[in-house]
């Protein structure tokens, strides 16, 4: 087997970003990068590209947005370029048989979860949601299936109260990223083992809406602090405050009951907004008012404590 590999790489956002410039920076050769069409962002609604996008155009790559992959024509360049391996990271687009059937290596993927724990679109937040104590990144062969595929390499990193949906991404890009590298090495030194998923401890991490981060203070408030928490940067939890929209970007949880209705505000100072919820008391470090920042809660007191007066109920949804 050559020891440099042709390479088509398939992905969109920063995760994915972080393992095309661990391959640039390789010996192995990038030939083309497949990615998703351009979206609209900003107040102008520009049609921006993604940072794989950007990333492939500064280093004058060929770049392909097909709507999708499903017929011959929008596979023919992946084709005519002969990859010897198709790498995705979060590309967005579910690939058919005949696209990981056409470099000579097959296709691997690198996904954010020990798997076959959360398969499927947000690992990361719902790994930190359901209060896992460990992550990581699998490389794992592509197959038909949905994150079904064998099992080339698993990284392993630890998860505590405090760990935001951010900062396990970028940990787990950086180490996804040279997990995939490692991965290259076995590939061409010919001593990768795949290893088939176990049909036990199968989840699925279902795609994350604005709709899931409405908070429900009926709920324990150690699964309030952890979905908060879970939920920074994208989609970012949020509750009402009056007729305003109030985000809360960081919290834990204290075991203490306060007995009062869930979503009373109980008391607000240095340490955080307290918050009556089901099971406990919740303790909001971080959050932003419309028009604001998001700022540590001892900032928003001094700058709009009138409108955390204790007593004061926040309107989350109710079970």
């Amino acid at each position: 087997m050559p020891d440099t590999l042709r390479i088509a790489f398939a992905g969109t956002p920063d995760f994915a970003a972080e393992s095309l410039k661990a391959l640039l920076a390789s010996r192995h050769d990038v030939v083309g990068v497949w990615t998703q069409p351009d979206r609209p962002a900003g107040r102008g609604r520009k049609l921006m590209p993604g940072p794989v996008k950007a990333l492939a155009l500064e280093h004058g790559l060929p770049v392909y947005q097909p709507l999708s992959l499903k017929h011959p024509e929008d596979r023919a360049a992946l084709s005519e370029l002969a990859p010897d391996i198709l790498v995705v990271v979060a590309y967005g687009l579910i690939l058919p048989q005949a696209v990981l059937d056409l470099p000579r290596l097959g296709a691997i993927n690198v996904h954010a979860s020990l798997l076959p724990r959360w398969r499927g679109a947000a690992p990361i937040q719902r790994a930190i949601e359901a209060g896992d104590t460990h992550s990581g990144v699998t490389i794992m062969q592509m197959d038909a299936g949905l994150d079904t595929g064998a099992m080339l390499i698993k990284t392993t990193t630890a998860l505590d109260e405090h760990t935001t949906g951010g900062a396990l991404h970028d940990r787990l890009a950086a180490d996804g990223a040279g997990a995939l590298l490692e991965t290259l090495e076995q590939l061409v030194a010919g001593t990768a083992r795949p290893t088939p998923q176990p049909e036990d401890g199968v989840t699925y991490a279902h795609k994350l809406s604005k709709a899931d981060a409405r908070l429900d203070f009926s709920q324990p408030a150690a699964h309030l602090a952890r979905t908060i928490n879970a939920f920074n940067p994208w989609p970012v939890a949020w509750t009402t405050l009056g007729d305003d929209t109030l985000r809360l970007w960081q919290a834990r949880a204290e075991a203490h009951d306060s007995g009062l209705t869930p979503g009373t505000l109980l008391e607000g100072d240095r340490q955080g907004l307290r918050i009556a919820c089901g099971e406990g008391t919740l303790v909001v470090t971080r959050a932003q008012l419309p028009g604001g920042k998001p700022l540590p809660v001892q900032d928003l007191l001094n700058s709009k404590g009138e409108r955390f007066t204790p007593g004061t109920r926040l309107q989350g949804c109710t079970s």
